[in-house]
């Protein structure tokens, strides 16, 4: 598959999230209380419109609509991102343009994937990180026959960098520098000397459960000191890169909160296909069959040196908390 369409178009959607952040950042509501920016449509508009040029026929799981977009954002910031978007993509678009772009290759039923091929976009995960200026990516993947085998990350703060964007195709991970440079295929670390793995778990604490998080790495002997907090699924990449060993989703105890396939699926693959582990919380694969929900109650991507551990850790957990809900 070619891929370069989508890489200029996540390119394209970092100059965008870039000029909002620095010049015009916005926040709304969505149905929910999720904060959403501008930013959001912006970049789901412009991959989509890139997905619809060239994957004319593919189907698109994604996060926003055009329906929030029209009701949800008022005129003057409706014009705002048209504005934006038309010297991004260098063409004059209209707001029906943005509304028809958002809404392309959506079906009415998003609850299983039943097309042969289906692009997931996260236009900007981490949210909240984009807001606090802190880490967020724009994450591409596509499905074939539900199993993924593509995707694009653009991470514009990548640490130590000036971003990076990274891809995943034909069982390979990739990485280029968004300021220039070779394109470099990446690959995780080998190491599983306990006393030096290096793990990565979400900043918000309504995502997930980061005292049962302790406890995984407790029962591993994983060092805390080494532990660093992230947005987005950027700490997928950053474990596909080798600059960490472990990246576990846990949700709080009690959690409904459903894990969406579009925080996930970009960034996994990248985990695999740089020689990486990603796995359910009992080590079963994970499940891109139910549409725009993963079919996992969490999520365990490790270099696969440890997975095994880390997985038995959770077990565990998954016991210790049982016997006390019995108690």
């Amino acid at each position: 598959m070619d891929l370069q369409p989508i890489i200029a178009a996540v390119r394209q959607s970092v100059a965008l999230c870039r000029e909002v952040q620095n010049s015009h950042i916005v926040r709304n509501d969505k149905v929910g209380r999720e904060p959403v920016t501008i930013a959001d449509y912006g970049t789901q508009a412009i991959v989509n419109r890139a997905i619809m040029l060239h994957f004319p026929d593919d189907s698109i799981i994604s996060e926003e609509s055009g329906t929030q977009f029209a009701e949800l954002v008022d005129a003057e910031q409706q014009d705002l991102i048209v504005k934006l978007v038309s010297a991004i993509i260098r063409e004059t678009v209209t707001v029906d343009d943005l509304i028809l772009w958002l809404d392309h290759g959506k079906r009415a039923d998003a609850d299983s994937v039943t097309q042969p091929r289906t692009w997931l976009v996260d236009p900007v995960d981490g949210t909240k990180g984009f807001i606090a200026l802190r880490h967020y990516v724009i994450g591409v993947g596509f499905l074939q026959d539900s199993q993924p085998t593509a995707a694009v990350v653009g991470a514009p703060a990548y640490p130590d960098s000036a971003g990076v964007m990274f891809h995943a195709v034909d069982g390979k991970a990739y990485m280029r520098f968004l300021g220039g440079g070779a394109l470099q295929e990446i690959s995780v670390t080998q190491t599983s000397d306990v006393p030096l793995i290096r793990a990565l778990e979400s900043v918000e604490k309504g995502h997930v459960g980061h005292q049962r998080l302790a406890r995984v790495r407790e029962l591993c002997g994983f060092p805390e000191e080494y532990v660093k907090q992230a947005d987005s699924m950027e700490k997928y990449c950053r474990v596909a890169a080798g600059d960490a060993e472990l990246y576990l989703r846990l949700s709080r105890l009690k959690s409904t909160r459903p894990h969406m396939v579009w925080d996930h699926l970009p960034g996994a693959l990248m985990v695999t296909n740089a020689g990486g582990t990603v796995s359910g919380l009992s080590g079963e694969p994970l499940d891109y069959s139910r549409g725009k929900v993963l079919h996992n109650e969490g999520v365990i991507a490790t270099n696969g040196q440890i997975h095994d551990e880390v997985v038995e850790a959770v077990q565990t957990l998954l016991e210790e908390e049982a016997q006390v809900a019995e108690d």
